[in-house]
């Protein structure tokens, strides 16, 4: 947390909306000023607004952070708004689509997206704020990972490649930069209820009543949920904590499994409706 006299600069990805919203609301909540890039303008603007509403700073910069452009306008604009520091920064942005049916389904051009969405613009803004970070002796970059990457997940090896990346950068470059001040984590979501991952959308053709079995906390995460672990990771209570992967899933990688089904169409990780 920060004082209102020195607020931390936070920088969240996909801030807006699902998780990353709930972040940008909770570092805001904390005391931080805001940097919240979104790819969609209008979402940014009504967080930004609930945001400023609730007394907290934040300021938007619209654009999709795979493109280098956005990447030197979110840097520039937090330098700006932290008169040249940086304390966090969130890389939240990913999503297993485009996706196809099977791995010989898929093509080329869906890799490319999925690289860039999962795993690129992580190496990308992470490259432009660390040396701020460096040259300050302080900073906590918390990477948005997924418990795919712990997992086999069918029809989605490549999403689930560039998410273990994502985890495996995340430990490397924590050992090359903790002497230096600066530490680095990421957390695993699963069955984040999310307009990303509607709980509607993800329990559609299985019974909600059978969740328990599958979900040993039986229930599916809220975007707070994912929001206060990152929240823990950017703060002073984390201050020796440096290299991991947090998972934030309810206890499913603990008890994962996926299965095939029984009538043969696919797999499942959930008891279907009876």
């Amino acid at each position: 947390m920060s004082t209102s006299a020195t607020p931390r600069v936070s920088i969240v990805t996909g801030g807006a909306l699902g998780i990353g919203g709930a972040t940008s609301a909770r570092l805001a909540a904390g005391g931080d000023l805001v940097v919240l890039n979104d790819i969609d303008g209008e979402a940014a603007e009504r967080r930004r607004a609930e945001i400023e509403a609730a007394g907290g700073r934040c300021v938007t910069v619209v654009g999709d952070i795979v493109e280098d452009d956005t990447v030197k306008r979110v840097t520039e604009t937090a330098l700006e708004a932290g008169n040249g520091r940086v304390d966090v920064l969130v890389n939240n942005v990913g999503d297993f689509r485009p996706a196809a049916k099977s791995f010989l389904e898929s093509t080329p051009e869906q890799w490319q997206r999925l690289y860039e969405l999962n795993l690129l613009h992580v190496f990308k803004l992470t490259h432009a704020v660390l040396p701020t970070m460096l040259e300050q002796g302080k900073g906590s970059i918390v990477n948005n990972s997924t418990v795919e990457a712990f997992r086999g997940i069918p029809a989605h090896a490549v999403y689930s490649a560039f998410n273990a990346g994502v985890s495996a950068f995340t430990k490397s470059l924590a050992v090359a930069v903790g002497n230096q001040g600066v530490r680095v984590n990421a957390i695993a979501p699963d069955l984040a209820n999310t307009e990303q991952t509607p709980a509607a959308w993800m329990l559609r053709d299985y019974d909600p009543g059978l969740m328990h079995t599958w979900v040993p906390m039986a229930r599916f995460g809220e975007p707070e949920d994912y929001a206060s672990v990152i929240a823990f990771l950017a703060s002073d209570d984390a201050a020796f904590v440096t290299g991991h992967t947090i998972p934030v899933d309810g206890g499913t990688l603990a008890a994962s499994g996926w299965f095939a089904r029984a009538d043969g169409l696919g797999w499942t990780n959930r008891p279907r409706r009876t």
